[in-house]
């Protein structure tokens, strides 16, 4: 409800919707409402007491010629707004959102109380990330930091399409140096959610993004024994995306060591069966291409002697019961598999 000492902020909303819809009014409208907040940021920040959040909403007074304009009821609940101002957003496709809409949606995220519509406009986030201008336009607007703050929300959904609106806006280089920061947060979801659970395959999805490149792979060195064990406890589904992050960092150079001394299941080397997937086998037998490439130094290959649980023992020293699999799987009825171990056995 509005507080009863004046007029709340909030109205304007949809008042400035009902100008946009029925009078066709542009920037120079908005620019009425907001003015004289945004003439304060541009002579140096907004002024005491003033949040972001009363830079986006202005104040509009009843009685004014925008409230005359839209022919709308000044005084509005906080919900009535979000409502308003989610439905005018869902009226334009994702393509063809403006700045002001992206700085409208964050500020309606931050506004949100309750767990749907959090998840409604993560959502729209998401879609519009999908664009690299608005992938731009988030980052610009601080919008990295506040959409990653919800990865600790407490509603699992919300963490969810959290990782789906960050998935889609790390594709932009740029987004990738902020989002890096968050990768020990994303890998504490994948440890403690349930296993094959959206929230895991979510976070993994991330950081196949994320390991695309070199620049992040430092940040994921802690976590391959983990990425190792969800290969022998999850689904098929879950496996390909766990594989996905693992081929990636197994084509830096600079990893290989780290990932080679690696706790791994015993079990892992059972993946490497008739029965298994084609397009698990497929990305499981890359993997160890990258693996078969790699030359130990001398100090790593006395280390991995010493050893019994490790990745290289289990799969790439000469006591390991992979090249038997291997031969069997030369047999496999999908070309690419056969292709593949082909491939591993040279």
């Amino acid at each position: 409800m509005v507080d009863s000492g004046g007029v709340s902020r909030l109205g304007h909303m949809k008042a400035l919707l009902g100008v946009l819809a029925g009078a066709g009014a542009s920037y120079g409208i908005y620019k009425l409402v907001t003015g004289e907040v945004f003439q304060r940021k541009q002579k140096g920040g907004r002024p005491p007491g003033c949040s972001v959040q009363d830079q986006v909403q202005g104040t509009v007074h009843p009685g004014s010629l925008l409230a005359k304009l839209s022919g709308l009821d000044v005084v509005r609940t906080k919900a009535a707004v979000l409502q308003d101002v989610q439905e005018e957003i869902d009226s334009k496709s994702a393509e063809t959102l403006q700045p002001e809409n992206i700085k409208m949606l964050l500020w309606c995220l931050q506004t949100c109380s309750e767990q749907t519509d959090r998840c409604r406009v993560l959502v729209t986030l998401g879609n519009a990330a999908a664009f690299s201008a608005h992938q731009d336009a988030v980052r610009e607007l601080g919008g990295l930091t506040l959409i990653a703050r919800y990865l600790s929300d407490p509603a699992a959904d919300v963490r969810v399409q959290t990782l789906n609106a960050l998935n889609n806006l790390s594709m932009n280089v740029k987004n990738q140096d902020v989002l890096k920061a968050y990768i020990p947060q994303v890998l504490e979801l994948i440890e403690t959610s349930p296993v094959n659970s959206n929230l895991q395959l979510a976070a993994l999805r991330l950081l196949t993004n994320l390991s695309a490149a070199d620049v992040c792979h430092h940040l994921l060195r802690d976590s391959i024994r983990l990425l190792l064990s969800l290969l022998v406890v999850s689904g098929q589904v879950l496996q390909i995306q766990t594989l996905k992050v693992l081929v990636n960092l197994s084509s830096n150079p600079d990893m290989m060591d780290d990932i080679v001394q690696a706790t791994v299941p015993a079990s892992v080397v059972l993946l490497f069966d008739l029965q298994t997937a084609p397009a698990v086998l497929q990305r499981l037998l890359a993997f160890t291409v990258n693996l078969k490439a790699w030359t130990p130094s001398s100090p790593v290959a006395a280390e991995l002697h010493s050893r019994q649980d490790c990745l290289y023992r289990v799969l790439l020293d000469p006591s390991s019961t992979l090249h038997s699999r291997l031969v069997q799987l030369l047999s496999h009825p999908d070309q690419d598999v056969r292709a593949h171990v082909a491939h591993v056995l040279l």
